[in-house]
């Protein structure tokens, strides 16, 4: 999982919101362009045009607004931007795994969940050299409901991160990095503006923070 820091929501769409009246009440269905394209293209930019949850590069035609606490179960949440990502695939397709928001779909469960805002997200979880995710802490059971139920350990996901993980850290990296080496490239992925990130650069700073525990 990707943290997420969020911004503030768009003024179109605040405005938009306040427009309220005595016969009419904003809901997320009513929500049309030009505000929900800019609604849109806000949370992508604040998320760097990853996904909130797997990393990978998404933009407006492969993402979707997603809602963190499902507008079915959190009808008062549903125009929060608070409770707002962008999550990867704006479409599904027959015959290709879900995964991220739209396998999530309506699933909440307030006692065994993750948030892509936690300040310590991403450290809740460990990958291998095969790409594979696992939770860091093997009794963190909301680290395991969330690759299970956000399907972040699919193959596809996995060949990403192996071929992300696999081109830094080769055998060479491995044997001579320093200390120091690894304290540096993980300060830099973590302190980086948002637009100079790439995608999975989370799961390259975690797996150098997994060698300096060793």
């Amino acid at each position: 999982m990707k943290r997420v820091f969020k911004g503030t929501e768009p003024a179109s769409f605040t405005e938009w919101k306040n427009s309220a009246n005595a016969e009419w009440s904003p809901t997320y269905p009513t929500l049309q362009n030009p505000q929900k394209r800019e609604l849109h293209n806000s949370l992508l930019l604040e998320q760097g045009f990853f996904c909130c949850y797997c990393g990978r590069e998404t933009d407006a035609d492969s993402s979707h607004i997603e809602h963190f606490k499902p507008q079915e179960h959190y009808e008062e949440l549903a125009l929060e931007y608070q409770n707002l990502h962008a999550s990867c695939l704006r479409e599904t397709k027959p015959g290709n795994p879900l995964h991220c928001g739209h396998r999530k779909g309506n699933w909440f469960d307030e006692a065994h969940y993750i948030s892509p805002m936690d300040a310590q997200c991403e450290q809740r979880f460990r990958y291998l050299r095969t790409g594979e995710i696992q939770p860091t802490d093997s009794d963190d059971l909301p680290a395991t409901k969330m690759i299970e139920v956000l399907a972040l350990d699919i193959a596809y996901l996995n060949h990403r991160r192996q071929n992300i993980i696999r081109r830094l850290f080769d055998d060479e990296f491995i044997t001579q990095a320093s200390d120091e080496d690894l304290t540096f490239l993980v300060a830099a992925i973590r302190s980086a503006e948002t637009h100079d990130q790439k995608a999975f650069d989370h799961v390259i700073a975690r797996y150098a923070e997994q060698l300096l525990s060793r």
